[in-house]
């Protein structure tokens, strides 16, 4: 099973790609938040699973020791709507540690409550 990881920068997906690896997932982080073609994630993942991942802006700035500013957060939510109107799971990492990200995700891997 195919997995991708949206979401704005910073939200964690990277980081959440790798520690499903080293579960044996094949899962792969999608930059869709760069891309204006809103499907660019169908296309280029061709993903049997979508997650997820969300952030804020004071998280996006602390996390990546930047000061952005709203209308970027907002550019990359635009750019991903259609992503996230398909995410099969949806998680809001504002306040969670990578392994309660990792976690949640795993959990909701074995127990899924979609159908493919």
């Amino acid at each position: 099973m195919r997995i991708a990881i949206v979401g704005p920068c910073a939200a964690g997906k990277s980081t959440l790609a790798q520690n499903l690896q080293a579960l044996g997932y094949q899962a792969d982080d999608c930059g869709q938040e760069h891309s204006g073609v809103q499907t660019m994630w169908q296309r280029i993942a061709k993903p049997d699973l979508l997650i997820y991942l969300d952030v804020n802006l004071v998280n996006i700035n602390a996390r990546r020791n930047v000061n952005w500013e709203q209308t970027y957060l907002d550019e990359m939510n635009r750019r991903l709507t259609h992503a996230r109107a398909h995410a099969h799971f949806f998680l809001d990492t504002n306040d969670l540690t990578i392994e309660q990200v990792r976690d949640r995700v795993v959990q909701f891997l074995q127990f899924p409550t979609y159908n493919l």
